[in-house]
């Protein structure tokens, strides 16, 4: 299985264009790579590509992997992917729906139930959408492992139960929002596990990480009052459903206990000071064997 990162930054990618904050001014001054909105994309070694989340940054993406010579191109207006996975239906991972809108063909999207509500009625794109390429939309259930190709199969398991700001939810309900995906490659026996957002780590989701030959984890945000501290939010970290780096009980201490093989953070905020090469944050997590993703990054399982 091949695995490339097309963006390791969070919603509103980094420099994010309205933030003034250390991270994204050093990221100006060209002290710090830029990145793309949080997506990645899969392959078996002899197969087709698979997106998985569609971020406003799509095009630039597809052009990124298109210059390295990544696609077959089979036709002028042709999709370089076989489907689109949704982890979720958050905006920083939907809207680039719509610029995949000249789809010579349906966009095949595997996503939950939930997905698919929210973006026919809150967030309209597939209703949208199918008045240009058309969707064909396959379910993606939760527990529920299903082979997207010959050597290729997802499960998805639940991570959230907090909805897109533009849906509502019921006070104490449990419907899942937002999943992360384990992918398995029949052929290596390789095992991708990518979660980029996560509130908290338990048991089941530790026993995952173990089985895993590589994860994609939540790096959202550094501490839990991260935005607050810096005068531009008022929600924590747990509160907006992303486990925080740092602190008793954050995802560094967590991953501390793992034996996975690969750990790689992605979906990073761009006010997160690991973006920062030189900075004492980036050093503590390097310390520990964990890599910061970065856009273009491709390995393989």
């Amino acid at each position: 299985m091949l695995i490339r990162i097309l963006g390791a930054a969070a919603g509103g990618g980094f420099p994010q264009w309205n933030c003034l904050c250390q991270s994204c001014e050093t990221s100006r001054a060209g002290k710090a790579a830029g990145l793309t909105q949080s997506s990645i994309a899969i392959r078996s070694q002899s197969g087709d590509w698979f997106l998985i989340n569609a971020s406003p940054d799509v095009r630039l993406q597809i052009e990124q992997m298109r210059s390295q010579q990544c696609f077959v191109e089979t036709g002028q207006r042709s999709l370089p992917f076989t489907s689109i996975i949704l982890t979720d239906a958050e905006i920083d991972h939907t809207t680039g729906l719509m610029l995949l809108r000249e789809s010579s063909q349906p966009l095949k999207i595997y996503a939950s139930a939930s997905v698919k509500q929210a973006l026919t009625t809150g967030y309209p794109l597939f209703a949208t959408l199918q008045n240009y390429c058309g969707v064909e939309w396959l379910p993606l259930d939760v527990g529920k492992s299903i082979a997207i190709a010959s050597e290729l199969e997802i499960e998805a398991f639940a991570l959230s139960t907090k909805p897109p700001k533009y849906m509502q939810s019921e006070p104490g309900s449990q419907e899942i929002w937002g999943v992360g995906l384990t992918i398995r490659d029949r052929n290596t026996n390789g095992v991708l596990t990518y979660a980029p957002g996560l509130g908290a780590i338990d048991q089941s989701l530790q026993r995952r990480f173990e089985a895993s030959d590589c994860i994609l984890i939540d790096g959202t945000f550094w501490t839990n009052d991260e935005l607050p501290a810096l005068g531009i939010g008022g929600r924590s970290a747990l509160q907006m459903g992303h486990l925080p780096l740092s602190g008793a009980g954050g995802s560094l201490e967590q991953l501390a206990q793992l034996k996975t093989a690969r750990q790689i953070f992605v979906h990073i905020n761009n006010t997160n000071p690991i973006l920062i090469p030189d900075s004492l944050e980036r050093q503590t997590v390097e310390s520990q064997g964990i890599e910061i993703g970065w856009d273009g990054l491709m390995f393989t399982l």
